[in-house]
């Protein structure tokens, strides 16, 4: 991996608040770096992107030319805090050092939106983020807008699909799994997202999982999920919490080891 970009995912990206851990952003990168090798092109898409942590990844690893449709209301408001949320997601990008593209934000509920609204923005899209609303009306709605939106080669993420609090998650991405049945397959499952992609391209994205060489250190176990075979990644206890006790050390710079 290139240094600078190790460096940003352990070190850099966590000084922004929000929820993409390290085991997830290598896998982004995983799906990415495959398709830039295969020239594999298209927008990105983020729903929910809160300050900025998932977008800001995106944008370091495809360069400021990619075509990047950030999605979410900016409706976030604290006690006692002038900035709003959509402000601090452009000082988080000034902070990194990496550019908001703002034509191609859209302050707006996810759910209120049509397929061409995000074409029109950024073409047919090879890398699509969901992590909205949490109730299954809003995972319904941004799965298929995804889907009708989505290049051939293109990958859905469903943020927090296991996550006990939030069982609404799961039903949904289980209901858009069935309802396309035969047209997408799950390659990849972490502790908090759910990888997706085309039947046809299956083999080609576990096969980036499987290769990766920043995913060495995970366990990759096959696991069947409504008739696909995924890679799930297994972090173990003891490397997360050495992860998290060095990041609440102030150890950022050094965090990284333990994902070696």
């Amino acid at each position: 991996m290139n240094p600078s970009i190790r460096k940003f995912i352990f070190h850099d990206l966590q000084a922004i608040e929000g929820y993409i851990d390290p085991p997830d952003a290598l896998v982004f990168l995983a799906a990415l770096r495959a398709q830039k090798s295969s020239a594999l092109e298209g927008g990105l898409a983020e729903i929910g992107v809160y300050y900025g942590r998932s977008y800001f990844l995106l944008r370091k690893i495809c360069g400021d030319v990619a075509k990047i449709v950030a999605i979410d209301p900016f409706d976030i408001k604290r006690t006692g805090q002038e900035t709003t949320q959509y402000d601090r997601f452009v000082a988080a990008g000034r902070q990194l050092g990496l550019f908001v593209d703002e034509q191609r934000v859209i302050r707006s509920d996810s759910t209120l939106l049509k397929p061409e609204e995000i074409t029109e923005k950024a073409g047919p899209v090879r890398f699509f983020s969901i992590d909205g609303g949490h109730m299954l009306h809003h995972v319904e709605a941004d799965s298929r807008l995804a889907a009708a939106t989505l290049a051939e080669h293109g990958v859905i993420v469903f943020d927090d699909t296991f996550n006990p609090a939030w069982p609404e998650v799961t039903a949904g991405v289980v209901d858009f799994l069935r309802r396309e049945a035969g047209r997408f397959s799950v390659f990849c499952l972490t502790k908090y997202k759910t990888y997706i992609c085309h039947k046809t391209f299956q083999e080609f994205y576990s096969r980036a999982i499987a290769t990766s060489h920043e995913l060495k250190p995970f366990d990759q176990l096959d696991t069947e999920f409504l008739g696909s075979t995924a890679i799930r990644l297994h972090n173990p206890m003891r490397r997360r919490i050495a992860y998290e006790v060095m990041v609440g050390l102030g150890m950022r710079a050094l965090s990284e080891r333990a994902y070696r």
